[in-house]
């Protein structure tokens, strides 16, 4: 058998000269070692020293003594005197040269490359000028989908709740003896007020995460972090910054930890701070409640602009900090592979959809439930020996006294009752728990006709099913508003409950007549104050207790004027 001579007969790879010098003359030095000649070659053995190998460089050391550490040291001196201290930096450089002069030789690349359609696609949703206002739309979709089309299924879930539910449990507790006491009232008033007053927003839930999915597994998230990049940049970020933010419409407290992502710690503080202006999906129940008090007929309008004013907010913290806390520190470079768009799969899109969710009711069951528990205990707990437990008049309750010590703070923002302030107070446990309070604290009694119903188990089953379905019908029927399409133009308004009755009157009576007014401040003031004890945790444990601290006091700052704005500029206006 014939050998076959090696086409090239010295390396491939020629470093720069002061490189090359350096690995002839340490290379020399190792070639005159037997034992290391024998088992390396001697070029290679150079390079890894060279870059730091500390396995290689102990075993060298073990066969050739403090020869190889001299000639080592003596090759690092004189390369760091012109490259510094990235040496390595240098030569994965000038190998990366080498890789893209052959690439270039031996490749053969068309004039015009072909285009995918991911390319076509992203001419138009990353274009400079039509990039952001796309967007925008998408998201504009997104809360029309959550308040529309979620909207017929939240009422379903209100009607099972405070109807069949509610008389099952309280017959239940009749034929055990139990009814009409304090349990009743504890379960009824308590569990099923406080916790039932949240759960029935996970349709709004289930669609938000629906089309956040949609838009995550199509590609189109990444999208979303290039066009922001030049917003970010505003801000001293870059559009890595954006993906946390991204998730902090979903939840803060894992939003704080996807910081983690950023390379620098300026980076992940200030990204830090600005996510809780996201308005997380657990404020979405509380935005969908008062707007369907106030603002019926503009609903998804009111919650669009609200999660904007989040953006808009965080946008300007951003420059303040940029220009105070953050000057004179530089972005980090952003660098982003787009992934080619995908068609969504339905196995994927419920995977998210049912893990987020199921987060959701998992608080539900433990923090939602504990926190109504204590809601209901201190409205039943009278205050001063007036009235008796869990027959006490609500405003000379226990929890009416304490929300009342801090009714001063709120009152120049419009809503300054006890009921109000409570609900804000209980909210920092979690945004959930501000709707299951307010349902509790503006406690009303429905219709007597409702009552005093007697329906049998199987009627109210067959309510149950005639009301899902009649809500899919309506459902289905708002489906075309999204494209500004209404076939519910001619049907009536729903008659406001007893609940929605009386929080009006509640936000009429501490406003002075300017209800709408008010409660659009409430909103504002949900939006931008602090998320939960939950993300006050996670901000702790990635930032410090100083950078904590600076979360929190200064978004109830931030919070606490911009309602005041909110109310006090609108009474001038209007």
């Amino acid at each position: 058998m014939t050998s076959v001579a090696p086409v090239f007969s010295a390396p491939l790879l020629r470093y720069a000269p002061p490189i090359e010098d350096e690995l002839a003359r340490l290379g020399a030095a190792l070639a005159a070692i037997p034992a290391l000649a024998d088992a390396y070659p001697a070029r290679w053995l150079a390079i890894q020293l060279l870059e730091g190998d500390e396995l290689l460089l102990a075993e060298a050391e073990a066969c050739g003594g403090p020869t190889v550490a001299a000639a080592l040291n003596g090759s690092l001196e004189r390369l760091q005197a012109q490259y510094g201290d990235e040496l390595d930096v240098a030569l994965v450089d000038q190998r990366y040269k080498f890789v893209h002069q052959v690439a270039g030789i031996a490749l053969t690349r068309p004039a015009m490359p072909p285009q995918t359609i991911s390319d076509r696609i992203d001419r138009i949703v990353t274009d400079r000028w039509l990039g952001i206002p796309i967007f925008l739309g998408l998201m504009w979709v997104v809360f029309k989908l959550t308040t529309d089309i979620a909207g017929p299924f939240v009422d379903w879930i209100d009607i099972v709740l405070s109807g069949p539910i509610s008389r099952w449990l309280a017959a239940i507790l009749s034929a055990l003896g139990l009814g009409g006491g304090w349990i009743e009232s504890l379960l009824v008033d308590g569990v099923i007020a406080g916790v039932g007053g949240v759960l029935v927003f996970v349709p709004v839930l289930l669609a938000l995460y629906f089309a956040l999915a949609l838009l995550e597994d199509s590609g189109y998230m990444a999208r979303a972090a290039f066009v922001m990049d030049r917003l970010m940049h505003a801000l001293g970020l870059h559009g890595k910054s954006f993906l946390p933010m991204i998730v902090g419409f979903g939840c803060s407290v894992p939003a704080i930890y996807a910081t983690r992502t950023l390379d620098s710690r300026r980076d992940r503080i200030l990204t830090g701070l600005l996510v809780p202006f996201m308005s997380c999906s657990a404020r979405l129940p509380v935005y969908v409640l008062i707007t369907a008090v106030f603002f019926p007929a503009y609903a998804g309008q009111v919650i669009f602009a609200l999660y904007l004013t989040g953006i808009v907010v965080a946008v300007g913290i951003g420059v303040l900090l940029r220009r105070t806390l953050f000057r004179n520190q530089p972005p980090a470079p952003f660098v982003l592979e787009l992934p080619p768009y995908r068609l969504p799969t339905l196995r994927g899109v419920w995977r998210q959809m049912w893990e987020r969710t199921s987060s959701f009711l998992r608080k539900a069951w433990t923090i939602i439930l504990a926190t109504s528990v204590v809601v209901w205990l201190l409205l039943a707990l009278p205050v001063g020996g007036s009235g008796r437990f869990a027959d006490t008049p609500l405003e000379q309750s226990a929890f009416a006294a304490l929300s009342g010590a801090v009714t001063p703070v709120f009152a120049p923002l419009g809503f300054g009752s006890w009921e109000t302030s409570g609900a804000l107070v209980t909210g920092f446990v979690a945004k959930e728990v501000v709707v299951g309070t307010l349902v509790q604290t503006y406690a009303v009694s429905e219709d007597a006709a409702l009552e005093a119903a007697t329906t049998s188990f199987g009627d109210d089953l067959l309510a149950i099913g005639t009301g899902f379905l009649t809500a899919t019908g309506d459902a289905l029927r708002a489906l075309p508003s999204v494209i500004g399409i209404d076939l519910r133009a001619a049907e009536e308004d729903a008659a406001p409950s007893g609940l929605m009755t009386a929080i009006q009157a509640g936000f009429e009576a501490s406003s002075g007549g300017h209800g709408p007014l008010a409660a659009l401040a409430f909103l504002v003031f949900v939006l931008l104050y602090t998320p939960c004890m939950v993300a006050t945790a996670a901000a702790r444990h990635e930032f410090g207790n100083r950078w904590m601290w600076v979360s929190v006091i200064g978004q109830f700052a931030v919070a606490w004027f911009a309602a005041l704005l909110v109310f006090q500029i609108g009474l001038l206006v209007f």
